[in-house]
């Protein structure tokens, strides 16, 4: 599969799984009146997916990282389509809640394989335009999500809403699973399933607990447990689910706890500012939708953006202003008193976390070796879905022991409370010679040994003394013009 196609995949696979979650959302009202659910049933058609994805990500990835990235987003594409349409068809709530969780299970395996093809195909100064129109894509995507599954709902029904996903997950599966997969050399290390099924049953859990607060449950104590059992065995594994590489990287740390920080306070603060507007301001949806618009265009425009600031200023200074945007814009939305000041601060949030999302996962995907790319990819995708749930369950709780805009200031504050994690990305790109190669003291790429590449590493037949020299160099690289 070459680069473009690559990168259309990759695209794709981010889009399918973005459009899925935001079209529901806006459906799930009619499918449960058609369907004669309980507004606990209709829950579960969105809670059954999300515990199964957060629980199989990591997993999925080291499969991709073993078997071939695209193999697992094949499969993950075509399984996800399936369950699609399964879903379409589906006689009674029962089945939905089921088959969304089948489709979660797919879902798990496509989407660390997004960045994991990205990171076996692009050499590592090369990823920054890759990842952020990826970005920009989801970013399309969220914003044209509600609006998509409003119309199909109104128009045709809910089950067309799970019929939209079934087309491009055929395509992009077939060409994935036809194109020749890149040779890998044969790997004895064990899939430490011992470990994925403990990290499963943690992160399933510690959703599970999210999504049913404030009220208790079992499994959080279940969590709990799974996560100390977890991090034992992965302590004494000779073969652990997160390599060494992945897991005492603090760059990679780092980009993960912004990650997780950054979603969840913009997943939160919306969910709390959609009440502000139409119970506190009386807005209607429409107009309190539109009044959103800013975050979107914002978050798409910061996509391109973004990969010059990290051409330039590097991770750590992007993230770090970023970070501070998206705390501001918060705060701005906590005391904002009216319309225009709201629109104001809708616009700062969505630059500011479209920028964390593509420098961040920027850092994840680059300071990782290729050999664990899948794991990376995993991580980050775990990330993107816990931090959103872990801030919606916030956001709740807040509302309940004070104002609607209470949940708002607090995760600004702590979103400005996570700048310090910002300094343990890397720096400034050491300046390049006349030939565009980087200096020595590159900050920003992996490390490298007297004799070239970390061990593992895939970037050596795409470079050339870092200058990109594939046949797609001009249109695909980061190079100045």
């Amino acid at each position: 599969m070459n680069r473009p196609l690559t990168l259309a995949s990759s695209v794709a696979g981010a889009v399918v799984v973005a459009l899925d979650g935001t079209v529901l959302t806006v459906a799930q009202p009619v499918l449960r009146h058609d369907l004669h659910a309980s507004l606990a049933r209709a829950q579960w058609t969105s809670t059954g997916y999300l515990v199964a994805v957060a629980g199989l990500l990591v997993f999925a990835g080291r499969l991709g990282d073993r078997y071939g990235h695209r193999r697992a987003f094949g499969v993950g594409m075509l399984g996800f389509g399936a369950a699609s349409a399964g879903i379409a068809v589906a006689p009674g709530v029962g089945w939905v809640i089921g088959l969304r969780v089948v489709q979660g299970v797919f879902g798990a395996l496509l989407q660390p394989a997004t960045l994991g093809m990205l990171r076996s195909s692009f050499p590592p100064d090369r990823l920054r335009t890759p990842i952020a129109v990826r970005t920009a894509a989801i970013g399309v995507a969220a914003a044209a999500g509600p609006v998509v599954g409003g119309a199909l709902a109104t128009s045709f029904g809910w089950r067309a809403v799970f019929l939209l996903n079934v087309v491009p997950t055929l395509l992009f599966g077939v060409l994935a699973l036809a194109a020749r997969e890149e040779r890998r050399p044969p790997s004895g290390t064990p899939l430490d399933v011992p470990g994925a099924l403990l990290l499963a049953v943690a992160l399933a859990c510690l959703v599970h607990t999210l999504v049913t607060l404030p009220g208790a449950t079992w499994s959080a104590p279940a969590a709990l447990l799974a996560a100390v059992a977890f991090v034992r065995h992965e302590r004494r594994a000779p073969a652990p689910l997160l390599p060494p590489d992945v897991a005492c990287s603090s760059a990679v740390r780092g980009a993960i706890a912004l990650l997780v920080t950054a979603s969840a306070a913009l997943h939160g603060a919306l969910f709390a500012c959609v009440y502000v507007l139409q119970d506190g301001l009386g807005l209607t949806a429409l107009r309190s939708g539109l009044l959103s618009l800013p975050l979107a265009v914002c978050l798409i425009g910061a996509a391109p953006v973004s990969a010059v600031l990290l051409r330039r200023a590097g991770a750590r200074a992007a993230v770090t202003g970023a970070t501070a945007v998206l705390g501001t814009g918060l705060v701005v939305l906590a005391r904002a008193p009216g319309e225009s000041a709201f629109a104001a601060g809708f616009a700062l949030v969505g630059a500011g976390f479209g920028t964390v999302m593509v420098a961040a996962t920027h850092v994840v995907v680059r300071q990782t070796p290729a050999a664990s790319a899948g794991v990376a990819g995993g991580l980050q995708q775990t990330a993107m879905n816990v931090g959103p749930v872990l801030g919606v369950a916030a956001a709740a709780v807040l509302m309940g022991l004070g104002p609607d805009r209470a949940p708002m200031a607090v995760l600004g504050v702590a979103a400005l409370a996570a700048l310090p994690v910002c300094r343990a990305l890397p720096g400034r790109p050491a300046p390049t010679g006349s030939s565009g190669s980087p200096g020595p003291d590159h900050t920003d790429a992996p490390a490298l040994t007297r004799a070239g590449p970390v061990a593992g590493r895939s970037d050596t037949p795409h470079t050339a003394h870092g200058v990109e020299s594939g046949p797609y160099a001009r249109s695909l690289g980061d190079h100045e013009h």
